[in-house]
């Protein structure tokens, strides 16, 4: 019998995953804000080159019963749908961040509308409109219970969307989180001119940030050696389809944070994540000097030359 997975969310990520849901085999019920702009032609603005299958249901409906329910909605309007769904089955976050008001992650949130359903959350490095292409991909599923990971993630898990399982859903959300913070800075590093090997450093160090907060936060530091961690970190810092990189490259060549944002139609969640997860680094005493800075230069309280003096004037200690 086909799985029904139901996708919350109609942007480019929802729609990549109710397309690889829908090519595992699966019934997909896919709930958009205006699914008028979808069900006409299903050709899709934002990913031109795909075609909604025929077993995508395209509804304004809120599911009632699904095999798993994939939240693909913007982090930071995570609660507010939430707050609109029944309890149709186990649900797992497909966005990534910091909630800014109260430094909840995904799972944190999904637990506070719905305390008593399963819960996983699903990250990697996965631009959505090559998962939509159906290209070659690995993500990892992540949950507390290790055996309902495997279940789920066998749900999406074709030849060439490979889904790992993991118990360490917090080192999972860390990685999705963090990296969107480092991308910014990697963007900005080269949009100032200062070079690959400046980069790579940062992304480097950055990394030593996700492990350390990951760890802090009652997760494990390995777990950054990951797909959620080093390889979305890769995926994000050096991928020309990456909203964050290409904000902080914006930043590097001078453009303000208002010109960036009042020009764009995505979302950076990067830009909303960065001053909430140092204050959650900050609430749990773990050091995070990459991220702090991106923080600053974000709110305006530094410029690009004293972001730079920041890091590189910092003691030279041991790796």
């Amino acid at each position: 019998m086909a799985a029904r997975i139901a996708v919350i969310g109609a942007g480019a990520w929802g729609i990549a995953l109710a397309t690889q849901a829908a090519r595992a085999g699966a019934q997909v019920h896919l709930w958009a804000r205006h699914p008028e702009t979808l069900t006409d032609a299903r050709t899709l603005p934002r990913l031109p080159q795909i075609t909604l299958p025929e077993t995508i249901t395209v509804t304004h409906a809120m599911p009632t019963q699904a095999d798993a329910v994939l939240l693909a909605v913007p982090m930071q309007h995570l609660r507010a749908v939430l707050a609109q769904m029944p309890a149709a089955g186990p649900m797992i976050a497909c966005c990534k961040g910091v909630e800014r008001d109260t430094l909840a992650l995904p799972l944190q949130i999904i637990g506070d509308r719905h305390p008593d359903l399963p819960r996983a959350v699903l990250s990697g490095p996965n631009f959505a409109h090559e998962v939509a292409q159906g290209l070659p991909t690995a993500a990892v599923l992540a949950c507390a219970d290790l055996s309902l990971a495997r279940t789920l993630a066998d749900h999406l898990t074709t030849a060439t969307f490979r889904l790992y399982a993991s118990d360490d859903a917090i080192g999972v959300q860390v990685g999705g989180a963090a990296k969107n913070v480092i991308a910014i800075a990697a963007g900005a590093t080269i949009g100032a001119g200062l070079g690959e090997n400046a980069r790579a450093s940062l992304m480097t160090r950055g990394l030593a940030e996700l492990g350390r907060l990951a760890l802090g936060l009652g997760g494990r530091a390995a777990t950054l050696s990951g797909l959620a961690g080093v390889g979305d970190l890769i995926l994000t810092c050096t991928g020309p389809s990456s909203r964050n990189f290409s904000l902080g490259l914006a930043l590097g060549r001078g453009e303000s944070l208002a010109e960036i944002l009042g020009s764009r139609t995505t979302v950076a969640e990067g830009v909303a994540t960065a001053p909430a997860i140092l204050a959650l680094a900050r609430a749990h005493g773990i050091t995070v000097p990459v991220i702090e800075t991106v923080s600053l230069l974000l709110a305006g309280d530094i410029d690009l030359p004293e972001a730079r003096n920041r890091l590189l004037s910092r003691p030279v200690g041991f790796e």
